[in-house]
């Protein structure tokens, strides 16, 4: 499967009321409270404000009338190539303010879990098929050993759940991001799920980065609307990236008491995209205790959620996760744990040569002109000191040191061996007894 953005097929626009998979009333009171809350009179403003195609708000409109709850205006709008309006009928109004005290929720019609449960399938995380120019040109910026993306390609082919491992400044989160930006296509995200009468609200611009809009050309033979559900806005491949502040909590339904509606857990955002728990170690809760949460979905693809009501159901997971630690794998999880966690890899600190290869590219992109002297002076003198580790990190880490004192001399951009002592000197702290 190549990668082209229209592999992912869209959600169908429903074709009429009964088709919609909701309750009759819950649509119903939708649309009432979306006029009461909204200023929306016709039926074309009514359809973009409840995102369902023109003829099944027609539909839903009709069944308010015949409810004695909306009426014509017995007003032509001119601003809407003369649309009847329409408003809501004192019996309208008290039932939108019913419904409101019910549930704030108004807008966007959403999509029952069971509908959304078959666009997961359709965009799953899992049809993707990456290959190694397409990894290779995400992870462009990065100097990376060839056996490196030997391991990364099937890691992320497979949409499981990837552990990345080693020394802290080697680049796993620049390796997340770019295993992100590989994936490249678009997905469907529901703006708000249904289950058991409850809305869940989904799509959050803060998560989701929403393709640009197809605008509908009047001259055009064929019209976009319609093509599909504009009850989901197209995206791109979702990321949620967490780390320390991650906490079991997060993984749940969030009720807000006010307004009576849930927002999804991260986990359901980031369906279709990836997962990325940054620095796994560093959280509250021990690392064993949340990849224990993570154990039925990543092996069944499918996660558990609670209600208030204490009622459990079932919603789709499909996400590639990937954990990131600077611990070893074998300090902060069972054997159980690891092998649920279907590709382990280490991401090391560079060799001596990949290390100059890292510091030549960032010197020469920072206009900084290599010395000879300072950098032998750097890798005999200095580098002994820390038993000779080198991080990925650490050229960068230097040369915008040696520009910050160079600008702060007024000299040129340069290197020579004392610049490269003060430079050093920031990169660590000596150890020593601070007297209070």
């Amino acid at each position: 499967m190549n990668m082209q953005t229209s592999d992912v097929v869209a959600p169908p626009a429903p074709k009429s009321l009964e088709a919609m998979r909701l309750p009759m009333v819950m649509m119903r009171d939708i649309l009432l409270k979306t006029m009461f809350r909204k200023n929306a009179e016709t039926v074309s403003d009514l359809a973009r404000a409840i995102c369902l195609p023109v003829p099944v708000t027609q539909e839903l409109v009709d069944l308010a009338r015949t409810q004695k709850l909306l009426e014509a205006t017995g007003t032509l709008n001119a601003n809407s190539g003369n649309e009847m309006g329409y408003q809501l009928t004192d019996a309208g109004k008290a039932r939108a303010l019913d419904a409101l005290a019910q549930s704030e929720y108004y807008g966007a019609m959403p999509v029952p879990l069971e509908v959304y449960a078959e666009q997961v399938k359709r965009q799953s995380i899992r049809n993707i098929q990456i290959t190694r120019d397409h990894l290779t040109a995400a992870m462009g910026h990065l100097i990376l050993p060839p056996d490196l993306l030997d391991q990364l390609g099937p890691a992320v082919s497979s949409g499981r759940s990837i552990l990345m491992y080693g020394p802290p400044g080697n680049g796993k989160s620049s390796i997340s991001n770019g295993i992100r930006d590989a994936l490249g296509d678009k997905i469907y995200v529901p703006r708000a799920i249904e289950y058991a009468g409850q809305v869940i609200t989904v799509y959050d611009p803060i998560v989701h980065s929403a393709a640009e809009e197809l605008v509908d050309d009047p001259n055009s033979l064929r019209r976009t609307t319609g093509r599909f559900d504009t009850r989901y806005v197209r995206c791109e491949r979702p990321t949620v990236v967490t780390g320390g502040e991650l906490s079991l909590s997060m993984l749940d339904l969030v009720y807000n008491p006010t307004a009576r509606t849930y927002q999804a857990p991260l986990q359901l955002k980031s369906s279709g995209g990836v997962f990325i728990v940054d620095d796994l170690g560093r959280q509250e809760e021990p690392p064993q205790k949340l990849v224990n949460r993570w154990i039925v979905p990543l092996e069944e693809s499918r996660d558990i959620l609670a209600l208030q009501s204490g009622e459990k159901f079932e919603v789709p997971f499909d996400t590639l996760v990937i954990f990131s630690t600077n611990f070893h794998p074998n300090d902060i999880f069972d054997k159980a744990a690891l092998r649920r966690i279907f590709f382990k890899i280490k991401i090391d600190g560079p060799s001596q040569e990949d290390f100059l290869k890292i510091f030549a590219l960032v010197a020469r992109k920072k206009g900084v002109p290599l010395d000879e002297e300072s950098l032998v002076y750097l890798l005999q003198e200095k580098y002994p000191e820390i038993d000779n580790v080198y991080a990925n990190y650490q050229p960068i880490f230097l040369i915008d040191q040696i520009i910050s004192i160079c600008e702060f001399e007024g000299i040129p951009y340069q290197m020579r061996p004392d610049l490269v002592d003060r430079a050093w000197a920031n990169m660590f702290v000596k150890e020593e007894d601070i007297v209070h």
